[in-house]
């Protein structure tokens, strides 16, 4: 019997390192100014401006959730990092941060530098749209513990603000304006219900049509829909007009994530029927006799974003949104209460 060896555990060194030349040019197309050194480092180098007075470093951590679960079944793995890095960024700009650069971790059942290269081409491409960079990451090949084809992401971004500038509510009063960012699909957000829904109860295959219409996306397309980048698209609107507050809409809906831009004082009143809801949603409601309230509170239902404005900014804003290509609505006010947010 011969020795044990890593590669006949399930762990081959030689495809990481394949993989890793592969997503060195990915990784630099991402780098900004402030980059340092290059990949392969045993940490990613990012020199803070001196363009900033009184800078405050913001963090955030997320992941794709059970969206990997259908990129793996499908088979398409270009995209997932796009959201990877929109869940991660846009929670940054929720408090006024620029995002300045990201780090991925990939875990995998077994390491294929194709797949990786896609996914990591995903999450280089994500970065470019939120004008981010790149500077690190890490890929664990976990045999046993995942199959083949499996796998995982996480991503960590860290963003700036000037401390004058942070958003933490406190400039949200009662009579200003909710500006809702069209979301056109799911995000990454809800689903282990959607997948149990059209997989499960319905029956429905990846290659089947998402609804019964013709031209209709099939099951895959619209669940692998890639998520919108808000970020640069807050902070163009932030430009024009004072933002008051940013809500990204995620797990628990508009009404577990609006709350969160809120103080003690204020609520938000909501109407529902003041955006176009994409399709999606009511396909799944409709398959998984799902109730209103269920809907609500798991899905973001078309809105990604939401942007605390004054009430003579609604019209710039929207218009600022449309210049980045992000459809957007006025969706409802600010009134006087206790941080809740009121879904009409």
């Amino acid at each position: 019997m011969s020795g044990a060896t890593y590669d006949a555990a399930g762990v081959s060194i030689e495809a990481g390192d394949a993989a890793v030349q592969r997503i060195k040019p990915l990784v630099r197309s991402t780098f900004r100014p402030e980059v340092l050194g290059d990949i392969g480092s045993f940490g990613g180098l990012f020199a803070l401006s001196n363009r900033y007075r009184d800078p405050v470093l913001v963090s955030t951590t997320d992941g794709v959730g059970t969206k990997a679960m259908v990129a793996s079944a499908a088979g398409r793995f270009d995209t997932i990092g796009i959201d990877l890095v929109a869940m991660c960024v846009d929670d940054l700009v929720c408090q006024g941060a620029e995002p300045l650069f990201f780090l991925d971790y990939v875990s995998i059942g077994r390491l294929e530098p194709d797949m990786i290269e896609r996914l990591v081409g995903g999450v280089a491409e994500g970065c470019r749209q939120a004008g981010c960079a790149l500077i690190g990451g890490e890929m664990a090949e976990h045999p046993g513990a995942m199959g083949a084809g499996e796998f995982d992401l996480v991503g960590f971004a860290v963003g700036v603000v000037e401390r004058s500038e942070i958003l933490d509510g406190s400039r949200v009063e009662p009579g200003q304006a909710l500006v809702g960012l069209a979301s056109p699909g799911l995000r990454s957000n809800g689903y282990s219900l959607a997948r149990h829904v059209l997989f499960e109860r319905a029956g429905r295959r990846l290659d089947d049509p998402a609804w019964p219409e013709p031209g209709a996306p099939t099951v895959a397309d619209e669940l692998l829909r890639p998520s919108v980048i808000y970020a640069p698209t807050v902070a163009a609107i932030a430009g024009q007009v004072q933002v008051n507050g940013v809500a990204h809409i995620t797990g628990g809906g508009i009404g577990g994530n609006l709350n969160r831009a809120l103080n003690a004082h204020t609520d938000a009143v909501v109407a529902s029927d003041s955006w176009r809801r994409p399709r999606i949603f009511d396909e799944l409601a409709r398959l998984g006799d799902i109730e209103a309230a269920e809907m609500a509170k798991v899905f973001n239902l078309g809105i990604g974003m939401v942007v605390v404005v004054g009430p003579d900014d609604v019209e710039t804003a929207v218009a600022v949104a449309a210049d980045h290509g992000v459809e957007a609505w006025a969706i409802g006010t600010t009134v006087a209460g206790t941080g809740q947010v009121q879904l009409r």
